[in-house]
C-alpha cells in the first residue's frame, strides 16, 4: 500500500489542488531524449483541443517513464520507508496496455519487483510480486469511469493521457492556451499544446502536452515550475504501439502460492488525524483557477501542541505512523497577522500547517496561503 493511501493526511497535502494533482532514487530530472523537430502542418490550439476530445483509440501498448523532482525539503527519515520522498523525487517505469474502456492494464516496474493493476470487464485485479499478494474486486455499474493508477504512484498520473485529462479539465479563463514547438516522442511526430497560468501567484509556469500528430493521443506531459526551464514533473511514452493488445494481457493468472483478498466494499477512511480530499465538506476552496487554496483541518489535532499520550504501537506487519513532531520540527516556523505555524514549500506547491490545526495548500506562493489564512 502506498504511503499516500495509508496516510490520508499526506494524500491530501501532496496533491494539494487539481493542478498539483496533475503534477504528480532514479535518473536526474530532465527532458526526455529529444529528436529533430519534425515539420508538421500548422494547427491552432483550438484544433489541437478538438483533436484530443474527438480521438478514438482502439488499442495501445507501450512503455511509460515518470520523472519527478519537486524540490521538497529533506524528508529522509521522517516518512517510514522513505516512500513519499521516492515518490516525489524518483523515476518510475511502467508498462501499459489498453483495449477499450473495459480492458486496461498498468504494470509498475521497479528494482524490487512488479505491481500490476488489471481491468477486464467488471473484474479488477491488483498484484504485488514482492509479497505475492493479490486483491480482486467486482466493479459496479459505474465501472466505466475507472482509470488505472498503480501504486506507489496511485496519486500521480500513470500515463500522459491521465495527466492531460486532469489538465484539460481545469482549463478556464485563468489559463492561456497556445501551441508550442513540434517534437518527436517515442518515434511519433507530435504537436505541443501549452497551458500557462495568467495569475502571477501560481507556482506553475507551464504545462506542455505533446500530442501524436496522427492518432491525437497525448505522448508526453511536462510541468515546469516558475523560474525553471526544466520539467519538475514529466511522464512520457518511450515506446508505443497502436495495435490492439492480445486478450491474454488482461487475464490475471494467479502465480503459485499467491494470497488473494476478495474486496467486498471500499474501506472506510474516517480515522483520527484524517483530512478528507478535495470535494469533501470538511475541505473548502478559496479562490479559483491555478491559485485555488484548499483549507482543511487535522481532525482532533492541534499542530502547535505535542500529543498528551504516546501513539499506540501499530499492529504487526503494518507501516508505522509518521512522527508528525519530527516532520513539523524540520519545517521553518512562520507567523503573521494570520497566526503562526509551519511552512512546507516545493517548486510546485506550498503547504501551511497552522498552530491552531488548519492545513492550507495550493500550487501558489506562501504569500497567497497567508492571505487565505488571514481570511
Amino acid at each position: 500500500m502506498s504511503v499516500l493511501r495509508s496516510r490520508p493526511v499526506l494524500r491530501w497535502l501532496v496533491p494539494a489542488t487539481a493542478a498539483v494533482a496533475v503534477i504528480g532514487g532514479g535518473a536526474a530530472i530532465g527532458t526526455f531524449a529529444a529528436e529533430a523537430e519534425p515539420s508538421l502542418p500548422p494547427r491552432t490550439a483550438a484544433q489541437l483541443l478538438v483533436d484530443l476530445q474527438t480521438s478514438r483509440l482502439e488499442g495501445l501498448s507501450g512503455t511509460v517513464v515518470q520523472r519527478a523532482d519537486l524540490g521538497l525539503p529533506p524528508l529522509v527519515g521522517l516518512v517510514p520507508g522513505n516512500e513519499l520522498t521516492t515518490l516525489l523525487t524518483g523515476t518510475h517505469t511502467l508498462r501499459v496496455w489498453y483495449s477499450g474502456p473495459d480492458q486496461q492494464r498498468v504494470a509498475l516496474m521497479d528494482t524490487l519487483g512488479e505491481q500490476d493493476i488489471i481491468r477486464n470487464g467488471r473484474d479488477l485485479w491488483t498484484w504485488q510480486s514482492r509479497s505475492n499478494t493479490a486483491t480482486h474486486r467486482t466493479l459496479g455499474g459505474d465501472a466505466g469511469a475507472w482509470k488505472p493508477a498503480p501504486e506507489p504512484a496511485a496519486s500521480l498520473p500513470a500515463t500522459p493521457q491521465q495527466a492531460a485529462d486532469l489538465a484539460l479539465g481545469a482549463i478556464d479563463p485563468s489559463t492561456e492556451v497556445s501551441v508550442g514547438r513540434s517534437a518527436t516522442v517515442a518515434g511519433q511526430d507530435a504537436y505541443e499544446l501549452v497551458l500557462q497560468p495568467r495569475d502571477g501567484d501560481s507556482l506553475v509556469h507551464q504545462l506542455r502536452i505533446a500530442i501524436d500528430a496522427k492518432q491525437h493521443v497525448p505522448l508526453r506531459f511536462e510541468v515546469l515550475a516558475k523560474g525553471s526551464d526544466r520539467p519538475a514533473f514529466e511522464v512520457a511514452f518511450t515506446q508505443v504501439d497502436y495495435r490492439r493488445p492480445d486478450a491474454d494481457q488482461f487475464r490475471f493468472n494467479p502465480p503459485p502460492g499467491v494470497t488473494v483478498d476478495e474486496e467486498k466494499a471500499e474501506r472506510p477512511t474516517g480515522k483520527p488525524g484524517h483530512v478528507e480530499p478535495a470535494g469533501d465538506p470538511q475541505v473548502r476552496a478559496v479562490g479559483d483557477g491555478w491559485t485555488t487554496v484548499l483549507i482543511g483541518r487535522l481532525d482532533g489535532a492541534d499542530v502547535g501542541r505535542k500529543p498528551a499520550t504516546k501513539p499506540a504501537t501499530p499492529p504487526a506487519g503494518s507501516a508505522p505512523d509518521m512522527d508528525m513532531s519530527k516532520l513539523l520540527g524540520g519545517l521553518p516556523a512562520v507567523s503573521g497577522d494570520w497566526g503562526s505555524g509551519r511552512l512546507l514549500t516545493s517548486k510546485l506547491f506550498s503547504v501551511l500547517l497552522t498552530d491552531d490545526g488548519r492545513v492550507l495548500a495550493g500550487a501558489v506562493t506562501p504569500e497567497r496561503l497567508y492571505q487565505a489564512a488571514r481570511g
